[in-house]
């Protein structure tokens, strides 16, 4: 075995499984409509790693578990048993985040999202990190952080002014705008929109296609088409790790993570008075 291979693992939070040149990830946590939680981001760079590595892989496919959600973006949870209490292991979680995403962006093979169920904060950063994304006809797609005590600037901010446009960013990101699959595939957010019977069929067939391409020069085109991501990415990312940070203990931010865990709604004028 080269040392340039991965050898084969069973993770604990995702499934990895190859699949005519193709490697589908899944994430495996359909009880908390798969959120990312500090383990599932450290095996999905691993997997990564892995399926980058692997010659016999050609395109890599995304999913999530179950039929409910794709990805729901970070665990909650985790963040209000970890990190209320201890907001400098945030900087440490937000690390393997960012890792792990600039790994799946610059993989080097061709990478589709597979889009089950909804599709909620991080995890529209983790489709957006694809290539290519196809979506069943049921799926939405939204973000909650300026509701919920989050900023979504590890790629929502950066990248949804290139895909959609400047001003639909903002109804997306600032007025929390939740979007069909219709509306996302016009707002050209997904590549494809098809009945949940067809989706393994029409991601099988983008697979197709991708695989019968050359593969140098499919890895060099993405690459360039990355200049603007990879751009705005670099010049942001350091400080939002860091404002991240420092702002879990803040109290607005403490209000939306507790409530969310509480299952309650808040009181969005009452906070803004507070002294």
């Amino acid at each position: 075995m080269s040392k340039y291979s991965h050898p084969e693992k069973k993770y604990s939070t995702i499934l990895y499984h190859m699949q005519e040149f193709s490697a589908i990830i899944t994430l495996n946590r359909p009880h908390v409509y798969n959120a990312l939680n500090l383990e599932m981001l450290q095996e999905l760079g691993e997997a990564f790693q892995r399926a980058q590595w692997d010659d016999d892989v050609a395109v890599i496919v995304i999913t999530g578990a179950g039929t409910k959600a794709f990805c729901t973006g970070a665990d909650i949870k985790e963040w209000n048993d970890d990190f209320l209490s201890k907001p400098d292991d945030f900087y440490k979680w937000m690390g393997v985040f960012i890792e792990t995403f600039e790994r799946l962006r610059n993989i080097g093979k061709p990478t589709i999202a597979r889009l089950n169920g909804m599709v909620v904060g991080g995890g529209n950063e983790l489709q957006m990190s694809c290539d290519f994304a196809i979506a069943a006809s049921d799926v939405t797609i939204k973000h909650v952080g300026t509701a919920r005590g989050s900023v979504a600037a590890a790629g929502g901010t950066q990248w949804l002014p290139i895909i959609v446009g400047d001003r639909r960013a903002r109804e997306i990101l600032m007025l929390g705008k939740e979007l069909s699959a219709k509306e996302a595939l016009a707002w050209g957010l997904v590549n494809q929109v098809v009945p949940r019977r067809k989706l393994d069929s029409a991601v099988a067939a983008m697979t197709e296609t991708l695989v019968n391409k050359l593969p140098e020069c499919t890895r060099y085109t993405k690459e360039q088409l990355n200049f603007w991501r990879n751009f705005s990415w670099a010049m942001t990312i350091g400080h939002a790790k860091d404002w991240l940070t420092v702002h879990t203990s803040a109290p607005e931010i403490v209000e939306g993570i507790r409530a969310f865990n509480e299952r309650r709604t808040i009181d969005y004028k009452k906070l803004r008075h507070r002294k």
